[in-house]
């Protein structure tokens, strides 16, 4: 029996989703040491995709079998056990060909700045002390991204893929200037690895006149090389939203209804 678990997670506690040989901590070792006490065995679980350390999901599913439905009640036992950083929200029996990571149609993030220091801020969005950015160049460098197709420039270790290619379906920049926050928001079919901390540090580097809009184009049509590249900070970046042909899942985004209070138009 195949189950999805609808969750989210404050990342700022792991060392990433993945569970990696070095390192601990991680959202998906958490899980299996979890469910696998709650079953008495074994239990593996996969994610709809992968995170950074640091990074934030406020809707992410994952999936693991069972050959028996459990007896008690997971989501109770689940929230129990897991630590606060983890929420568990909903659990679905799914169709044992249905998978959480492959039959994800959309992927939606939203990141998260703030230029007025603010600890009630600190861990949910980045902060960066700049003054003057320039809105209106960095909104022309949103609608770039947003018919960019091949994001070979704007990803770390294009390599690994065998294409660089993602169809973006929304790609846009929320500001307000009286409370000193931006939000940019990014949704695709896929992501590569840190391709949207990488966007938006291009969006921070045309927004403080570092390079034109105009050079910002040539680095995507790879043109032009940029020597200085990294990522953004990734305590702004939250995984907000997935969709399925067969699923749909309840809003549970509280934190990121939140923070979007202001950056919504």
């Amino acid at each position: 029996m195949r189950y999805f678990i609808h969750l989210g997670f404050d990342g700022g506690k792991f060392s990433g989703w993945q569970r990696q040989k070095s390192t601990q901590n991680t959202v998906q070792e958490v899980i299996e040491q979890t469910l696998s006490r709650l079953f008495k065995k074994n239990i593996a679980v996969y994610g709809c995709g992968r995170t950074d350390a640091g990074v934030h999901a406020s809707q992410y599913v994952i999936q693991f079998e069972v050959e028996e439905a459990p007896s008690f009640d997971l989501k109770f036992r689940l929230n129990k056990n897991l630590p606060n950083s983890i929420a568990v929200f909903e659990i679905f029996e799914v169709e044992e060909n249905q998978h959480c990571r492959y039959d994800a149609d959309i992927r939606t993030y939203d990141y998260f700045i703030h230029w007025r220091k603010d600890p009630a801020l600190s861990f949910y969005s980045s902060y960066y002390e700049y003054e003057n950015l320039d809105f209106v160049a960095m909104k022309k460098t949103v609608e770039i991204i947003r018919n960019t197709n091949d994001f070979r420039a704007l990803c770390k270790q294009p390599e690994l893929y065998d294409n660089t290619l993602c169809m973006i379906t929304n790609c846009d920049l929320f500001v307000n200037e009286a409370q000193g926050r931006l939000r940019f928001t990014i949704s695709s079919n896929r992501f590569l690895r840190k391709m949207i901390r990488i966007c938006v540090f291009y969006l921070l580097e045309v927004g403080t006149g570092k390079i034109s809009v105009e050079e910002f184009q040539q680095i995507v049509n790879l043109e032009k090389e940029y020597k200085v590249r990294q990522a953004a900070f990734p305590n702004g970046l939250f995984l907000s939203k997935i969709t399925y042909p067969f699923l749909e899942l309840k809003d549970a985004h509280n934190l990121i209804k939140l923070l979007k209070f202001g950056l919504d138009k």
